[in-house]
Parts: C-alpha cells; structure tokens; sequence
C-alpha cells in the first residue's frame, strides 16, 4: 500500500494539473472512441499501449477478458459486461468495441486445466469463484479449443460474426509460435466478438455496419501488439509495415 500512496502524492506533485484540465477539456466535449474489453492482470496497461489519453476509451476489465453471452442476462443478476456494452455504445454512441486478450493469461491457463473433469466439478467450483466464471462463461472458448486440437492444430475454426448469417474463419497461431494456453487465449478473445454480438440491443447497428467489433492480443514478452484480421484470417503484428 506504500507504493500505490507514494504514487498519489507523485501524481498530486506532477501530474494532477494537466489531467484536470484534460477532465474539463472531456467534461465539455466527451467522444469516446472505444470501449475496451481486457483481462484485470497488472501487466496489462491499454491505455499505455494504444497511447489513449483521458476520455478516449471506456476501459472495461475482468478475469480473463470475457464478455458473457447474452443467454446468461438475467434482469436481476446482469453482470458489468452487458451493462458497459449498453453505456458505451448505446448511451454514448461509440461505434467500435475491442476485446484484448493476452499472453500467459492465469485466467486461460486456469481454462486450459479446467479440461479436467475433476478440476472442473461441481464441488470444486463451488469453493472458486473464478473456477465457476469460467465454467460458466469461457466454455465455449474452451469447447473450439478442442476442436482445434482434434485437427492437430492445423485446421481453421469457424466463428460467427455480427449476425448469424456472417461468419469468418481464423487460422489459430499458424506459424506455431505460441504456447497452447496461449492458442486458448486467442481463441478466447475471438469468442468474445461472438458473445458481443449476441445482444439484441446491439443488432441493428452491426447490421447496418454502424457497430464494429475487433480484437487484438498482446504478447507480454515482447511487447507487440496483433490484430485480428478478415482478410488474413489469422492475429498479424500490428507494426509500421503494416
């Protein structure tokens, strides 16, 4: 607790003038740009690594960077996610949603073991929230994960896109460069698109191409950035070639 009151005063010391006057400069002019969905682990910084300032995204973040499907909107037990989608893009408009996955994510590590009947069981999720989190809502990540198994990695997976009549391929780490955990994490954060697109509040604007949803993922080893693309199928290095 030292660290984080010794960073207050630093920023009361340095930084506190300019981000008021970037406050009033939002408060008068707000326009988001995205809302960013990504994992709660520490190394992960968006708004240091797509160089955001203040009032640029809304910042949603969760273990494992999960949005949950809309089958699971209960009016009296809604999660976070669902109601960020809502103040986002339908309170303020915003026309693009990211999900970011990353690297050496625990929460998709833990995914990975939950394979596991055992691990997996009902008396185990019980006694572990975030066990019973991903139970419940990165099964699906986890069910196209052993698809791509079966097919000894070689063989694209196919997910829906804004609407149930559009669809897009993706080849899953086909240089083989990244762990297998880290294969789930891709196929993770690309599930998540699916999830987002799922609710009916949403549906008119991915119709009609005012909504977009994207995905990127970090590698927190080497610090590059990929992004999803169509065209390529596949994550590609988002860098100056590019």
């Amino acid at each position: 607790m030292d660290r984080i009151l010794k960073g207050v005063m630093k920023y009361r010391k340095c930084h506190r003038d300019g981000m008021v006057k970037q406050f009033k400069q939002v408060k008068d002019n707000p326009e988001p740009k995205a809302v960013f969905f990504t994992c709660m682990d520490s190394r992960m910084i968006p708004t240091r690594f797509t160089e955001t300032n203040v009032g640029d995204m809304f910042v949603v973040r969760n273990a494992g960077n999960i949005v949950p499907h809309s089958q699971h909107f209960i009016d009296e037990l809604t999660m976070c996610e669902p109601a960020a989608l809502e103040l986002g893009c339908v309170v303020n408009d915003i026309r693009h949603i990211i999900v970011c996955g990353h690297s050496d994510c625990k929460a998709m590590n833990l995914l990975y073991a939950l394979r596991d009947e055992e691990f997996a069981s009902q008396v185990n999720r019980r006694i572990s929230p975030l066990r019973a989190w991903l139970c419940a809502h990165a099964s699906s990540s986890l069910a196209k994960f052993q698809q791509l198994e079966i097919t000894g990695f070689r063989e694209p997976l196919l997910f829906q896109a804004e609407t149930p009549l559009r669809k897009f391929v993706a080849y899953i780490d086909p240089d083989n460069k990244f762990a297998i955990e880290d294969k789930l994490s891709q196929i993770n954060t690309l599930q998540q698109m699916q999830n987002i697109a799922s609710y009916g509040f949403l549906k008119r604007r991915l119709e009609t191409h005012d909504l977009h949803v994207h995905a990127l993922w970090f590698d927190i080893y080497t610090g590059d950035i990929y992004y999803f693309s169509r065209a390529s199928k596949c994550f590609v290095e988002i860098n100056e070639m590019r």
